[in-house]
């Protein structure tokens, strides 16, 4: 009898440190387990005040509470760390405060949450990645989405801060490649998250959505952590300046 064939992937990030902004759910929690898994330090952030207030399993990573518009505690997050050698540039929200993205305001409070915090931590971060013996470099991952390259009028503001974070892996890919550290970003497509959950109270959008994906269902978030973790790996090694669309076909034309 033949064997039936197999083709997973396993990484190995022992003793590697890796941090995940909005690990406590959705796809950076996927993410921070997977590295966790593979052996790495992790360490996740999310905006409430102790590990304790979240359901979700943060068991083997250390929390931190972070609210990425807050300069000083960005500073404050990267001078407590002793090493790193993954940044994950995973938190960010619509309608921040609850607002109208069309208001300018709401628009601007978006880019600072959404666009300049992942800057800021990254930028705030730089000194530790560069010192990473990581091999293949150390890396920066930032969580986009299929907004970056569709016209949303729900979200323009998320959708535009995400554009704008594509454009900026690009310029810090370029910016840092002579110091060891390569710069990537994923781009999920329709992912069954915390997010997207609200969509299944109107079936009407949660098929509009569908229906731009071939594959005809939603991705997982685990699916999207298996590239980050690709990305983050000496097998990526050659690999920067680049967006891996994890979409099930929803950027065809």
């Amino acid at each position: 009898m033949t064997a039936a064939p197999t083709n997973t992937a396993g990484f190995d990030f022992a003793g590697t440190a890796v941090l995940v902004t909005g690990g406590t759910s959705g796809i950076g929690h996927s993410v921070a387990t997977a590295f966790r898994d593979a052996g790495a330090r992790v360490t996740v952030t999310g905006t409430r005040a102790a590990a304790a207030e979240y359901d979700t399993d943060l068991t083997g990573m250390e929390f931190r509470c972070l609210e990425l518009t807050d300069p000083g505690a960005v500073e404050a997050l990267a001078g407590s760390l002793e090493r790193l050698d993954v940044l994950v540039n995973n938190a960010g929200a619509t309608f921040p405060g609850g607002g109208d993205e069309w208001d300018p305001d709401v628009f601007g409070a978006s880019l600072a949450l959404n666009l300049a915090g992942p800057m800021r931590l990254a930028s705030a971060c730089r000194r530790l990645l560069f010192s990473s013996g990581l091999p293949g470099g150390a890396s920066v991952v930032n969580v986009v989405s299929m907004a970056s390259f569709r016209a949303n009028t729900v979200v323009p503001a998320y959708s535009s801060a995400k554009a704008g974070l594509v454009a900026l892996t690009r310029n810090l890919a370029a910016r840092w490649v002579d110091r060891g550290v390569r710069v990537n970003a994923v781009a999920p497509g329709v992912i069954d998250t915390p997010m997207t959950a609200p969509m299944a109270a109107f079936p009407e959008l949660l098929a509009a959505e569908l229906a731009h994906v071939p594959m005809g269902r939603l991705g997982t978030p685990a699916e999207v952590a298996g590239t980050v973790l690709f990305l983050s790996s000496a097998a990526a090694s050659y690999v920067t300046g680049t967006t891996l669309a994890v979409d099930g076909g929803y950027l065809l034309p």
